[in-house]
């Protein structure tokens, strides 16, 4: 028996430079197996990537599921989807618009939404979740620009576009639209935009360079304390009992210890 008609998508901002129907599927397999070794250290040859990576699988197993959504064979193009979650972990609806030289890295408990669309470049990790908030049979999933990072862990959830060669911290939860060239970290997702970025810069991997809007302001606000409290000639404690040292450490400068 076949589902209900697919929910109709106008058109978004991705862009596609090429699409996939004009490039054969050697050359596309070709090219997911070559976009996983540029950007995993760990690929050791092609050999391996063709025969044991879930995310390259799950990619491929979603273009013959969203040829199938796309000529109306739902149950079908569903089966198949549900097979490629069983076998990689990683569940991507056969609706969902993904662009080329998309790489999944581990991969395991990704979900990608029905109304979901992908540009070209893009890179998430393991536990992303590319979700709805709507019960309504309209566009609910996000919209990835070209050449975003998405990092392990991080939920985006919402008809919101993520703008382009932005990157996504670890565990962030994003609810509201991300401008092109940011970057976004905590919970809620806070944005912070780059205040320079070339106009085509590579794809940014480095997770650990990530900053702390709430740290670094309360870290001015007990700086200014400080200034303030010397030009009012007050001897109080030099520190707060908890400040960050200059290198990102926070100190505690109560005497008594303390457990985890």
């Amino acid at each position: 028996m076949q589902a209900a008609e697919p929910i109709t998508i106008p058109p978004s901002g991705v862009s596609h430079a090429q699409s996939e129907e004009t490039m054969g599927l050697l050359k596309l397999m070709t090219e997911d197996i070559n976009t996983a070794l540029e950007r995993d250290p760990a690929a050791r040859s092609r050999w391996a990537v063709l025969t044991t990576y879930a995310g390259v699988h799950a990619v491929w197993a979603h273009r013959v599921s969203h040829w199938l959504w796309k000529h109306k064979l739902y149950w079908l193009a569903r089966a198949n989807a549900q097979f490629s979650r069983f076998m990689t972990g990683i569940e991507i609806h056969p609706a969902a618009k993904i662009g080329r030289r998309f790489f999944i890295d581990h991969g395991m408990g990704v979900v990608i939404g029905e109304t979901a669309e992908i540009g070209t470049d893009v890179t998430i990790y393991h536990g992303v979740t590319l979700g709805g908030v709507s019960l309504e049979k309209v566009k609910r999933h996000p919209t990835i620009e070209d050449s975003v990072v998405i990092g392990a862990g991080a939920k985006v959830l919402g008809d919101i576009t993520v703008g382009a060669h932005s990157r996504i911290g670890a565990n962030a939860v994003v609810v509201k639209a991300v401008p092109p060239h940011s970057v976004v970290v905590g919970v809620p997702g806070q944005i912070i935009r780059r205040a320079q970025a070339s106009v085509e810069p590579p794809i940014d991997l480095k997770h650990t360079d990530l900053p702390d809007a709430l740290a670094d302001c309360v870290q001015d606000v007990q700086e200014r304390l400080a200034a303030l409290e010397e030009k009012l000639d007050m001897h109080s404690h030099p520190n707060a009992p908890h400040y960050q040292k200059k290198e990102g450490v926070w100190e505690i400068t109560k005497t008594d210890d303390f457990a985890i």
